[in-house]
């Protein structure tokens, strides 16, 4: 029984393979384990859906390895971006083409980033293809501002869920520049420094980290009210979305596993979120726009 397929492809020397490793990271790819040995060593990338075909009365393709996106134009900036980083300006726009349209009704275009690796992203023109009218936010995070509150209290679990986070952003295209880290001493000071945050007007959203331990205080639910309050009225007051990341745990086990050791990491979860509401709230200013 099939159980997947894997396209390898040798990338030599050293060099390109740490490129081509940067190039995917970059385009918000789930890293796989990779491999070293004396023999060889690889890096590798996870894909949510693989195919294979073949293709019978179509133009010719750009490339051997095609990837599909939604959002292209997002993609195709931050391709941009990081081949002008890697190569400068004019060399990255010889190494990647204008977005051009198809004979198989989609958007395409090419990048090249190290010799002799060429690579087609595209998307569908009618990106519904028969599915239901819906709109939902895209997981580019290219040219958005993130603000990310985080408890100091239970740094154990708190650090984990921040690099989780910034994980989450920067895989999405997010900018460490544009990534702003505010520490506060517990999670009571977190509402109080997100709408502080919110109502400077200088962030996308807000990213609030945080953990309360029933074993720790006799007030647990008392706190942890006026926490999910306060974050919710900071986002209703300003406008900007609050992604929600304070967990409220029976024992520091709890707490583990829900930063990154058995149930996922509610960091990268809540920063997935927020990327997820920017890119909605854009696109329904952008809907009301056109109106």
């Amino acid at each position: 029984m099939i159980k997947g397929i894997t396209i390898v492809r040798p990338a030599l020397p050293r060099e390109s393979c740490e490129k081509l490793a940067s190039f995917f990271s970059a385009m918000g790819f789930e890293a796989g384990r990779g491999w070293e040995s004396e023999e060889s060593r690889g890096v590798s990338f996870l894909a949510p859906l693989g195919n294979l075909e073949f293709a019978e009365g179509t133009s010719a393709l750009p490339a051997e390895i095609l990837v599909e996106v939604t959002a292209l134009d997002s993609i195709e900036a931050a391709v941009r971006a990081w081949m002008t980083k890697s190569w400068g300006q004019d060399e990255a726009a010889r190494r990647t083409s204008a977005i051009s349209n198809t004979d198989w009704k989609s958007r395409i275009f090419m990048a090249e980033p190290v010799p002799g690796h060429r690579f087609a992203f595209w998307e569908w023109q009618d990106p519904l293809r028969g599915k239901p009218l819906a709109m939902e936010g895209d997981l580019s995070a290219h040219g958005m501002r993130f603000a990310i509150v985080v408890a100091r209290w239970n740094a154990v679990i708190t650090d984990r869920l921040l690099q989780g986070a910034l994980d989450a952003l920067l895989r999405s295209g997010a900018a460490r520049r544009h990534i702003e880290i505010i520490r506060v001493p517990g999670a009571w000071e977190i509402p109080a420094a997100a709408r502080e945050e919110a109502g400077r007007g200088k962030v996308d959203a807000i990213v609030t980290l945080g953990l309360l331990l029933r074993g720790e205080t006799a007030h647990y639910e008392a706190i942890y009210n006026e926490v999910a309050r306060g974050i919710g009225q900071s986002q209703q007051e300003t406008g900007v979305p609050h992604a929600f990341g304070v967990l409220t745990c029976e024992t520091l086990e709890q707490a583990l596993d829900r930063a990154g050791l058995k149930s996922g990491n509610k960091g990268f979860e809540a920063a997935v979120a927020a990327i997820e509401m920017v890119s909605l709230k854009q696109k329904m200013h952008a809907a009301e726009d056109g109106e």
